[in-house]
């Protein structure tokens, strides 16, 4: 069953997806795509909210940046619409997902990452967009920092540190920083990410932040190199 099959399943039979019992929604339990899926879906349509209403145009950006297929479309309005209409306000609602992927803090970057893809899919990231995502970042349990590198990559920042897309101090050493290099590689490798329980269409996404990644690592490489001549 596809995705998009599934999500239309699952959601027929609750009015709130997310609305589980703690031995349904716990840390032992397997996130899949149609998780993820509506975790990014939820909190989307939240943000989108933040504008004042949900609009169609809104719900195209997300499945654009979702490459939802035709199938996909009365799923993805369903979930909207649904997170449209809770009386929950974003803040709870991003806690309950910071509950249901306590045990995967991996899975809590990934669906930020989508919520920055969805806020800049009309080319711009808006203040209120910002406050919204950097309010969500630190309910998911994000530091300043981590949420400065997860912005970077999305919309930079003006001193473009290198370092800080690899979560690392500029005195760390050539082993460390081949260590943080390898380790931040294999965590936002297209497939971790789908183990993680991103969908497969979401390949865009892996594959610009590693491209941000290999650049970073590449930049720090010739600062050094820069560095280490004579006369330096």
């Amino acid at each position: 069953m596809s995705l998009w099959r599934k999500l239309t399943h699952f959601i027929a039979g609750r009015s709130d997806p997310f609305d589980c019992e703690i031995e349904e929604c716990g840390p032992g339990r397997r996130v899949d795509h149609a998780d993820f899926a509506m975790a990014l879906i939820g909190l989307g349509a939240k943000m989108a909210k933040a504008d004042g209403v949900v609009t169609t145009d809104e719900i195209e950006a997300f499945r654009r940046v979702f490459r939802a297929p035709k199938e996909g479309e009365e799923a993805i309005a369903r979930l909207f619409n649904l997170a449209k209409e809770t009386t929950l306000g974003f803040e709870g609602y991003a806690q309950r997902l910071a509950r249901r992927f306590r045990a995967h803090p991996a899975v809590l970057e990934d669906v930020l990452d989508g919520l920055f893809h969805i806020a800049k899919a009309d080319g711009r990231v808006t203040p209120a967009e910002l406050t919204f995502l950097e309010t969500v970042a630190d309910i998911f349990g994000f530091s300043e920092r981590e949420y400065r590198r997860i912005r970077m990559g999305h919309v930079g920042l003006p001193e473009d540190d290198p370092w800080l897309i690899l979560g690392i101090d500029p005195d760390i050493d050539e082993a460390g920083l081949k260590r943080a290099y390898r380790r931040i590689a294999a965590q936002n490798h297209p497939d971790a990410l789908v183990a993680r329980g991103a969908p497969p269409e979401m390949q865009r996404l892996a594959d610009e932040k590693m491209a941000m990644i290999n650049a970073a690592y590449a930049q720090i490489r010739a600062i050094r190199a820069r560095e280490s001549r004579p006369g330096n």
